[in-house]
């Protein structure tokens, strides 16, 4: 009778045994790979277990809870992760990097408050921390932490608002001529950035910013700024009605703002194999740092324990080509950590890089089988990665397909560590099971799960705990990352080779690729 794949691999996930036999018989031949992995490398990769990725999880959740129920960056949580993962990769051999940088951190440590005691008392409805809800105003990323009761001082408002967004409130330091010192500044949205808005209000005096949104179609709801970088006012971004009523004469506001908001210093964990030819050098990444509202287990510690297993599978393994392995810091603040990782390096070191592989939540509650569309057939948002980014896509197809599992495109949507590598030319490629997109009906008829519930219910939650982690995913991809790694670690022809040192300085203009992590505005 006819073995079915998906429950071969929940046996083998209870029995904590070799993950893979469907590929020993028949491994995938990638479009990318110009040889098919014999024996050996058929065992490596059957030899990757669900039970060792699991322990690196189980110490993670550890980890975070010892340590305040988080392993944000800059963080104590944090600093123990890299360490797990740097110890255990230097016990294997491997040649390990922990590349420091600065980074500006942010947490709100609890909810905000703003309340309107003059003309007529009211308090509106903050947005969480994790942001689960929008409320009717919300803390600016990087806004400073305070307590403040004072007059509203509304400066260079325009109400009604024109047909057109356009303002300049709070733009130029001359808005603020006439400001008492003190109060508490109303700004409208418009043209210039909250940064500026908000570096203009402190130079005037001001106690603290309540930035409103303009009013315009499209402009009126609650929105989630950024100011950019650390600042010492406490400031909040409101609804368009909210700023309406805080216009009025005579008002009078207590706006609280708990948060951490400074310069910290963090590590990216780089681990270079002892094998293969450095000019041919493959990269696998995760980034390693949760958000500060939780543990992080799968995202991402999910993508973090299956490449970590697989590194120490293959430490000893004289491969043709170079391997090396890399966990990001301070993803979760905006790709930090990659892109100073992709900054650092000179255009023959970037010509080196034949191809990156990116692997970041592999483990959703409710999954779906996404892989980078490499090639944009899909035409959804960012174009074709660089050129060979449609072999490794390719190539994880084929995986899926040898499975007689369902799968789909995903976008290079730059919310994760790719960005920085498809901007410098470098061909990308991965696996992703989904964050807060809500699974459709059609989806949960080919994968199964529940339709109408996000991907991963817990996305940037306190719950994102070992509970979070669905086993089935997380062994199944895992499978897809052992394969992709031992069948670029031993090809003939890498899918980057050809890329010269010219291409990779300009390539940023070509694919247009950017940092959308953080879905806050910045103006």
């Amino acid at each position: 009778m006819r073995i079915d794949p998906r429950r071969g691999l929940v046996r083998a996930l209870a029995l904590g045994t070799a993950l893979f036999p469907p590929l020993a018989a028949a491994p995938p031949a990638a479009a990318g790979a110009t040889g098919t992995p014999g024996p050996a490398e058929r065992a490596l990769i059957g030899s990757v277990a669900a039970s060792g990725v699991k322990r690196h999880l189980k110490e993670f959740q550890k980890i975070a809870d010892a340590h305040g129920g988080n392993r944000a960056a800059g963080s104590p949580g944090y600093d123990a992760s890299r360490d797990y993962v740097a110890g255990r990769l230097k016990k294997a051999g491997y040649r390990v990097t922990l590349q420091r940088f600065e980074f500006p951190y942010f947490q709100e440590k609890s909810t905000a408050v703003l309340e309107r005691l003059a003309p007529e008392p009211k308090t509106y409805t903050p947005t969480p921390p994790d942001g689960t809800e929008l409320g009717e105003f919300a803390t600016m990323l990087y806004s400073g932490a305070g307590d403040v009761t004072a007059e509203v001082q509304p400066v260079d408002l325009t109400l009604p608002p024109p047909p057109e967004p356009g303002s300049t409130s709070g733009c130029e330091p001359e808005d603020f001529a006439g400001f008492v010192p003190g109060n508490i500044t109303l700004l409208q949205r418009g043209t210039c950035t909250f940064e500026e808005k908000a570096a203009n209000a402190r130079a005037a005096g001001a106690a603290a910013v309540i930035i409103f949104n303009e009013g315009q179609e499209g402009r009126t709801e609650t929105f989630l700024g950024s100011l950019g970088a650390p600042t010492a006012l406490p400031v909040v971004g409101t609804s368009f009605a909210v700023g309406q009523e805080l216009a009025a004469p005579g008002t009078r506001v207590r706006l609280v703002v708990d948060t951490d908001s400074e310069i910290r210093t963090t590590h990216n964990v780089i681990a270079d194999s002892r094998f293969g030819d450095p000019k041919k050098t493959v990269v696998i990444g995760a980034h390693l740092d949760s958000v500060p509202t939780g543990p992080g287990i799968n995202d991402n510690g999910s993508g973090s324990a299956a490449i970590l297993e697989v590194a120490l599978k293959l430490a000893k393994v004289p491969t043709k080509n170079r391997l090396r392995f890399a966990w990001w810091g301070a993803e979760e603040f905006g790709l930090l950590g990659s892109e100073h990782y992709v900054a650092s390096l000179s255009p023959e070191e970037l010509a080196k890089i034949k191809l990156y592989l990116n692997f970041d939540m592999v483990g959703s509650p409710n999954h779906v089988y996404m892989i980078y569309d490499g090639d944009d057939s899909d035409g959804v948002g960012a174009p074709a990665g660089p050129p060979g980014s449609a072999e490794i896509e390719k190539l994880f197809e084929k995986y899926f397909t040898t499975l007689r599992l369902p799968f789909k495109g995903t976008d290079f949507s730059g919310r994760s560590d790719y960005g920085p590598f498809i901007a410098a030319g470098i061909p990308a490629g991965g696996l992703f099971t989904g964050a807060e997109e809500i699974k459709t009906q059609e989806e949960a008829k080919r994968f199964g799960g529940t339709a109408g519930l996000a991907y991963d219910p817990c996305y940037h939650q306190a719950c994102d705990t070992l509970s979070n982690i669905n086993d089935t995913a997380l062994a199944v991809n895992t499978g897809a990352i052992a394969t992709a790694a031992v069948v670029y670690a031993f090809s003939h022809r890498l899918p980057g080779e050809g890329r010269t040192t010219a291409a990779a300085r300009t390539a940023a203009a070509a694919t247009g690729a950017g940092d959308g992590h953080r879905a806050a505005l910045t103006r």
